[in-house]
């Protein structure tokens, strides 16, 4: 990095707009595959998930009310913005989970393939939208607070969550969909760990 280059970009709402939008499209992608193939994930769209595949109610609409009571934390330890654009972007995803199912339908897919795919698209998407200051809410910005507060990469912040979710998986569903769920959750957070650095990206 060249030392006479400001560290900071400054990001027009036409950025945020375009970048925002890419990131939830990317997971709302990868949360189509996922559940296409009758895996299960971690944080908050994890818990969504499996009371989805128990109770046969929309994931969109279990995904918004779980989201709900982490926007007062955001609020309070992350601001009016990126709460604002959290509960946008949960709202989306909401919307765009629900719709995708009606316009494509994903063929026949190992689970090991499903797995890789959901995590690296969702992980890209969530990657796009911290550098646009937004989330999907949820324990998602615990693990930013616990980043930005110890230094602790969210990332890894995340995967310990993930493992506590998906031990109680264990108890739900059959082992080798838990185990493939699990690789999915592992490629989402590297993918996150090595990639989010507020010191090699600084966006205002």
């Amino acid at each position: 990095m060249r030392k006479d280059l400001p560290n900071t970009v400054e990001h027009t709402p036409l950025d945020d707009v375009q970048g925002l939008g890419i990131g939830i499209f990317l997971c709302g992608i990868g949360v189509h595959v996922l559940t296409s193939a009758g895996l299960i994930t971690g944080q908050t769209a994890g818990v969504a998930v499996i009371i989805s595949y128990l109770s046969g109610w929309p994931f969109g609409a279990v995904f918004f009310i779980v989201n709900l009571p982490f926007y007062v934390l955001a609020y309070r330890r992350l601001g009016a913005e990126f709460t604002f654009k959290s509960l946008l972007s949960v709202t989306l995803l909401s919307g765009i989970t629900s719709l995708l199912p009606m316009g494509w339908t994903v063929g026949e897919m190992a689970p090991g393939v499903a797995a890789v795919v959901f995590g690296t698209t969702t992980g890209i998407g969530l990657l796009a939208m911290f550098r646009h200051n937004g989330s999907l809410g949820g324990l998602g910005v615990v693990a930013l607070i616990v980043q930005d507060s110890t230094g602790f990469k969210a990332g890894y912040v995340q995967l310990l969550v993930d493992a506590v979710i998906f031990a109680i998986g264990f108890l739900l569903f059959p082992p080798q969909v838990i185990l493939w769920s699990l690789l999915g959750a592992v490629v989402l957070n590297l993918t996150i760990a090595f990639n989010h650095r507020r010191d090699r990206y600084i966006a205002t």
